[in-house]
């Protein structure tokens, strides 16, 4: 049996309309007569039906939680739905909402999430270029060299060319976060000594690189950290730089900032489901990406304006600074850790290489650059 509901049905005319085809017509059949062409078999084209099946609706977890998601993604998420008009609508969930940040990459490729905004170290994602998500120690010292890494030296492609390789993700585009500076409750960082047992809140590649003075990463719900501070569960946070700190509440529970950071800006980027990605239209995906490069112009100029108000009159926590020749060492120490990571696979000896071209030629051109 046939369901005749789901056949087109014909638009019906009003008068004023049906007044203007008879008048077509009549003049028609009178130019016909006139001329002696035959214009029996001419009809007027239908108009199309299109048939209306509501808006495309997504869901995207980002990495972040309510306070600091206000500021890194949610006026881009607010600004596509209203442009979208109608036709398309994201609902936005937090740190942990759906599923654990840690499952994110797998719920991204089994379609139960639609797009994710994450890097790729925290959220584990299955590449051999996941370790640059993050904070990759001493690979930018600005936000600006992260879209610039991107657009002129081959991470685009890079970036691209990995995620091919895998199922169902399709990477969209990577932008700046803040810098990386670590948070104390009760200790102050003044030597490398006093980095040695305190356990951190922080992201998988800085602390993997901190760790060799003796800093012990720890990964807990994003929701959590405040409380484990409190608590002291957690001695502090290397996961952020002021604003965040400040933004999300750390810094009312944190006495002590170190001020010297292994990186200025995190990477981080969005991911989109590739069979959910295909669905959208072309000129909705635009739409999407236009926003995406919003969101990243709005965190350059949160970040950046915030992390040097904060770091000067920002009065809720103590600065303190390593010494310059144990920050020398650790500049030295990050040596090791690039060529250990370019050794790891032949594209990621591609993106340290990009890293370092980019460092010699920023330190040629000298100010206001290096």
């Amino acid at each position: 049996m046939t369901d005749d509901t789901s056949k087109p049905v014909p638009r019906k005319m009003d008068s004023a309309a049906d007044s203007i085809l008879s008048t077509r017509r009549g003049f028609l059949g009178k130019a016909a007569l006139g001329t002696g062409a035959a214009l029996a078999g001419s009809t007027l084209a239908a108009p199309a039906v299109i048939a209306q099946t509501g808006p495309i609706k997504w869901r995207l977890q980002t990495y972040s939680g309510a306070p600091l998601g206000a500021h890194v993604i949610k006026p881009q998420i607010d600004a596509f739905n209203k442009a979208a008009n109608g036709a398309m609508e994201i609902e936005l969930y937090y740190a942990d909402q759906l599923v654990p940040t840690s499952d994110l990459f797998r719920a991204l490729q089994s379609g139960t999430l639609d797009a994710v905004q994450s890097d790729e170290a925290t959220m584990a994602s299955p590449v051999d270029i996941a370790v640059f998500g993050g904070y990759f120690p001493f690979a930018t010292r600005y936000s600006l060299d992260v879209p610039a890494l991107f657009r002129y030296y081959g991470l685009k492609e890079i970036w691209e060319e990995a995620y091919a390789e895998v199922p169902n993700v399709t990477w969209l585009s990577t932008g700046a976060w803040d810098p990386l500076h670590i948070f104390t409750v009760n200790k102050p960082i003044k030597s490398l000594a006093d980095m040695n047992g305190l356990r951190v809140f922080g992201v998988p590649t800085a602390g993997k690189f901190l760790s060799r003075y003796g800093l012990v990463p720890v990964t807990i719900p994003w929701d959590n950290v405040e409380v484990a501070l409190q608590t002291g569960e957690l001695d502090g946070v290397a996961w952020c730089g002021f604003t965040e700190a400040y933004e999300v509440g750390w810094a009312d529970v944190c006495n002590y900032a170190l001020t010297n950071s292994v990186t200025g800006a995190w990477f981080g980027s969005y991911f989109a489901n590739s069979a959910s990605w295909a669905k959208v239209p072309p000129h909705l995906k635009e739409l999407f990406l236009i926003t995406i490069d919003q969101s990243h112009y709005y965190r350059d100029v949160w970040y950046w304006g915030g992390e040097a108000k904060l770091r000067v009159e920002g009065n809720k926590m103590e600065l303190t600074a390593l010494p310059p020749a144990e920050w020398a060492q650790v500049v030295k120490d990050s040596e090791g850790f690039w060529d250990e990571t370019a050794a790891s696979s032949p594209r990621a000896g591609r993106v340290v290489a990009a890293f370092k071209k980019y460092a010699e030629t920023m330190q040629k051109a000298g100010y206001p650059y290096r």
